[in-house]
């Protein structure tokens, strides 16, 4: 076969006279026009530009001749040296010689393990519900602005799980100024590579902005590390922020410097951002474009996740999805290029083109998604090119979404973990549609984004989204399970060896676990990296590897053990048994397990026995199980081959565990309360309005043998806010998770509080005393007392005498005994002191929101959850009950029980009877119990009488609670709504003692009628107006004096037919 000759004839566009090829790629569409050139010119072009020129290839051929790291490697473009104004020397932006870049990329490969992504999984899930939570409260008939809630999306998920740091993008119309200077500084960087230096020079004002917001990052991320580093280490979030600060380079064993830290956390902030967000917005667009693929992938969820909160391990069952993300990424990968160039003078690319390391060649992504040579009709939208059966037959190189080699990016399980729990979320909870027709616009930053995309959601009703039981995870398959010997078999020492090839820790962490099984089962278990091993591996017993492949090459710790394997004679290990377990990803095709290959190749040419087959675990699959599957049968056959009988085993568990009762169990006992479980846990209100003021509604399922009637109430026994235990322990310099005895000098029946227990501060503090209770008198005479300083003494005890000021700067302020020891600091007082000064923790009751002919075995609660600056000026003051109700997520337990309210606030016997509904704010709560049982009535025939609810709120778009409920059951003639808005008067209405008064005539037919009249809510100032209004309508329609409209009331209530429920 003949060779194919050299060509030096690259074409070209025809270069302008000082611009060079800048006008054919223009600023606005710079990719899009080079995908044109290279459709126009063929699989390589050449491009000029003042002062520099680069080569651009597209097909499947030259760019996998040009992904041989033997050869080429990645280039540092001018683009990415624009970066480093942002990011630094971060891992995009150094080059790989750097030995900065390897220190970082060794410390950091564990963040983004197989392993690492489970701790990442409530984080991902906390953001995206923020995300549809506010979808759902949108509603339908909304636009949704694609682009800009993914990109909102995706940093707020990377800050959470990777530095702790909420932005709340979701929580406000502005996002934070961090942002905000990202975005700006990032368009400015993209900007300047298609300028020239001497333009950015002259534009004084940008640069001086760029400037700014640069030294603001900088700013912002070393306050994290500082604050990080003020955090004591026992306190500190397991996340990515904590593995730079402690860990050490396994080579170097140096750490990195606080500015390496601060260029990755922006250098991560970027890259986790801008590429997730264009993929889930492509991703939409083809769903949305793409019916089919769209039904097909809502049937996987329904199946996966089916009506419950997405748990870590359902993830990667969702196989469709990731061939949508996958399919997505080949048509726009949304980090379209990268660059190389050749490690050596005269290097043929593609046995052709000669280049050498001053030859820019950029990757030109989308033009390799499309060589016709690997992709049959490319331009189609076609996931099933992905499907697991056909995707081992995609060509190595043929698909690089993330770049290539040991430069492609760390981040790529993270970003596909994300994006698939996110769409597959999106489709459990909406059905997904266009508000009008769309064609595809890409925008060009540094990324590619479909722009000016909108999208609507409708939230799926049970009637079209399966109420599917919750998939029962799948087992770990046993290793063994003989019974349990009477006496623990005496340990027979033989000897096994477990060596690890790891750089992220998943492949020691399941050489441990083999380790631990065996010492359990009376084997001599040793545990060590490859390279230590070097030369010797034992003949006595057996040698298990467990490693995974680094781009093809081993792990930090195997180097030397593989270069020692692969210049073994043959029959130099003949007397060595062993087995190897890969680990591995499927996503670098060409080099999946080929570390372990190698060297299970390797041992057995050499003469070592193998015991059984190689395993393999592929990270982007069930990673966990496929191990798990393997090593089910293990121990059979080391035994069967080591001559280890199975009667010998001790299946012992390694620890033994003693269950001692909790003292918050005692509590939740005597307060005759019960568990429940959170079903679900929303938001009823905009919280990006300036308006808006968080209401929850919970769902509980009760305990069994519990019912409820609607118009009860659920008692809760709530725990403290964190930030609040937190506050009271550093006060008494304790820490929270330290465990104390209290004893009673007066006896135990002297005590509210647990006693010759031992129990955590957390748990004391959190679950059995009110911290936020007003000080009483006596305390603050106590307090006078334990104070040395003759000012603050007198001050405290001048509060306690005074009635009327203690009124108003104490009780009326809602001061605690704990913020006045953060005032008055030269107290004196034990914790012990402080414990008998605060009132056990009591129980807060909620009028049940539901009615039980819905579902007898769940109720809801409505909650207004309070937040707000603390009247006492000492930060915020958390609402006990209502922030701890915020807190709990589906599956999380609470003590409750149902509690029949002291006056007679139920629904009418007769669904037919009249009512009078009012309320505002969470005062809707019982009265949605009313009209849901009052509709379910209707509905089976009993036939609803008239009934008109009053409702206030702030707004109509901010906080009109259970609307599409409310407008449904108007439809069904079951009520009629009528609102009032204080933030959006209608006239002189603007609370609902308003338009009871305008509504009077209706009111007094229907009083005429029979009607029953119930108020629920604020106590003092709505219901007082409420029956004001009520007495001057009775007044006004029979001619009476004020006082005989006064007794009127009175009877009403004698007779049932005026019923009260309100709270302060």
């Amino acid at each position: 076969m003949s060779k194919p000759a050299l060509s030096t004839n690259i074409p070209q566009p025809r270069p302008r006279p000082l611009l060079g090829n800048a006008p054919d790629i223009g600023s606005e569409i710079p990719l899009q026009n080079m995908m044109k050139l290279a459709r126009q010119l063929g699989p390589i072009f050449r491009l000029s530009f003042p002062g520099a020129s680069v080569q651009v290839i597209g097909s499947y051929e030259l760019v996998a001749d040009a992904c041989d790291e033997a050869r080429f490697e990645k280039m540092v473009t001018q683009a990415l040296q624009n970066l480093r104004a942002l990011g630094g020397e971060g891992l995009f932006t150094v080059e790989t010689e750097d030995p900065r870049w390897g220190k970082a990329h060794r410390l950091l490969v564990p963040a983004f393990s197989p392993a690492a992504m489970r701790d990442y999984h409530d984080g991902m899930l906390d953001v995206a519900d923020q995300m549809l939570t506010r979808w759902a409260r949108f509603g339908p008939e909304t636009d949704i602005h694609v682009s800009d809630d993914m990109t909102r999306l995706t940093l707020d998920t990377i800050a959470l799980c990777g530095f702790s740091f909420r932005f709340n993008s979701f929580y406000q119309t502005q996002l934070h100024p961090f942002v905000d200077s990202m975005v700006r500084a990032l368009e400015e960087a993209g900007n300047r590579t298609r300028r020239l230096p001497v333009q950015t020079q002259l534009m004084v004002r940008t640069r001086r902005q760029f400037e700014a917001d640069t030294g603001f990052l900088r700013e912002l991320t070393q306050q994290l590390i500082e604050k990080r580093r003020a955090t004591r280490p026992d306190e500190a979030p397991r996340d990515i922020l904590s593995l730079m600060l402690e860990a050490v380079d396994p080579l170097t064993g140096e750490r990195l410097d606080d500015t390496n830290i601060r260029d990755q956390l922006v250098t991560f902030l970027i890259a986790g951002h801008e590429t997730t967000s264009g993929l889930l917005s492509f991703a939409l667009y083809y769903l949305l474009h793409y019916p089919e693929v769209l039904q097909k992938a809502q049937a996987e969820v329904d199946r996966v996740f089916g009506a419950e909160t997405p748990r870590f391990e359902q993830v990667s069952q969702l196989q469709y999805i990731d061939q949508i993300l996958r399919e997505t990424l080949r048509l726009w990968p949304t980090a379209p290029a990268f660059s190389l160039h050749a490690k050596a003078h005269d290097t043929l690319l593609g046995g052709r083109y000669p280049v050498g390391p001053d030859d820019p060649l950029l990757v030109l992504i989308p033009m390799l998604h499309r060589d016709p040579a690997v992709w049959k009709d490319p331009e189609r939208f076609d996931p099933e090119r992905f499907a697991p059966e056909v995707r081992d037959s995609i060509p190595p190189h043929a698909w690089k979404p993330f770049g290539n080699g040991m430069r492609a990016c760390i981040g790529r399980a993270f970003a596909m973990q994300e994006a698939t729990l996110v769409l597959g979320m999106m489709l459990q909870r909406f059905h997904l549609s266009e508000p009008e027709p769309y064609k595809l616009r890409i925008r060009e930053t540094l990324t590619l984004k479909p722009d000016g995309l909108k999208l609507r959601v409708r939230e799926r009703k049970p009637a079209s989204r399966p109420l599917a039981p919750r998939p029962t995870p799948r087992p770990a398959v046993p290793v063994s399970q003989p019974s349990q010997p009477s006496e623990k078999a005496a340990a027979h020492g033989t000897p096994l060896l477990l060596l690890y090839g790891s750089n992220s820790g998943a492949s020691e962490a399941f050489a441990r676990r083999i380790a631990s099984d065996g010492l359990a089962r009376g084997y001599s278990a040793r545990v060590s990296p490859l390279d230590e091993y070097t030369g010797k591996l034992p003949t006595e017993g057996a040698v298990f590897i467990v490693t995974a492949s680094y781009n093809g090459k081993p792990p930090d710790n195997a180097r030397a053990f593989h270069a020692w394997v692969s210049q073994l004679p043959e029959g130099s290990l003949k007397n060595v048994r062993y087995a190897v377990f890969g680990c591995g990803n499927k996503d670098w095709g060409d080099t999946y397990q080929a570390v372990p290959r190698h060297l299970d190749e390797r041992l057995s040419a050499a003469g070592a026995q193998r015991l059984f087959a190689r395993g393999e675990a592929d990270a982007r699959a069930d990673f966990f199980g496929e191990f798990e599957q393997w090593y089910a049968p293990f121990w059979d056959g080391v035994g069967t081959a080591l001559g280890v009988s199975s009667r010998q085993v001790a299946s012992g568990p390694l620890f033994t565990v003693e269950v001692v009762p909790s003292a918050s169990v005692e509590l939740v006992r005597q307060n005759k309360l019960e568990l429940a479980t959170v079903v679900e846990n929303r938001e009823l209100v905009d919280m990006t309005s300036p308006f808006g003021r968080s209401k929850r509604h919970l769902v509980f399922k009760l305990p069994e043998g519990v019912t409820y009637a609607a118009g009860d109430y659920l008692a809760v026994l709530p725990e403290n806010h964190p930030e609040l235990v937190e506050r009271a322990a550093r006060r008494f310099g304790v820490r929270t998770d330290a465990a104390i005895v209290l004893r009673s000098t007066r006896g135990d029946q002297a005590s509210s509080l647990p006693t010759g227990r031992p129990l955590s501060v957390q748990e004391l503090l959190g679950r059995h005393v009110e911290l936020s209770a007003p000080a009483t008198r006596k305390d603050l005479e106590r307090l006078a007392e334990k104070n040395p300083c003759p000012p603050h003494a007198m001050h405290l005890a001048a509060l306690a005498q005074d009635a009327e000021r203690y009124k108003k700067e104490i009780l009326d302020k809602r001061v605690s005994v704990l913020d006045l020891l953060e005032q008055y600091d030269s107290c004196i007082l034990s914790f012990g002191d402080f414990l008998e000064l605060l009132p056990a923790m009591r129980v807060r009751q909620y009028s049940v929101s539901s009615s039980p002919l819905a579902d007898a075995t769940r109720c809801t609660l409505t909650v207004a959850v309070v937040d707000a600056e603390a009247w006492s000026g000492r930060g915020r003051f958390h609402g006990t009950c209502s922030s701890y109700l915020a807190r709990l997520r589906p599956g999380e337990q609470a003590a409750v029980a149902v509690r029949t309210p002291n006056v007679p606030f139920y629904p009418p016997t007769s669904n037919a009877t009249p009512i009078i509904l009012v309320g505002a704010g969470t005062g809707l709560a019982p009265f949605r119990g009313f009209l849901q049982e009052r509709a379910l009535r209707h509905a089976r025939g009993e036939t609803a009488g008239p009934a008109l609810l009053f409702f206030g709120c702030d707004h109509p778009d901010v906080d009109f609670l259970y609307r599409d409920e409310l407008a449904k059951w108007e439809r069904e003639g079951v009520v009629e709504v009528l609102p009032a808005f204080f933030r959006q008067p209608d006239g002189d209405v603007t609370f609902v003692q308003h338009r009871l008064w305008k509504e009077r005539a209706r009111v007094k037919a229907l009083l005429g009628q029979g009607a029953l009249f119930f108020i629920c809510g604020d106590g003092q100032r709505m219901a007082p107006a409420v029956r004001e209004t009520l007495a001057r309508l009775h007044q006004e329609a029979v001619g009476c004096s004020a006082e005989e409209a006064t007794e009127w009331l009175s009877d009403m209530e004698k007779q049932g037919r005026l019923v009260s429920d309100v709270f302060t």
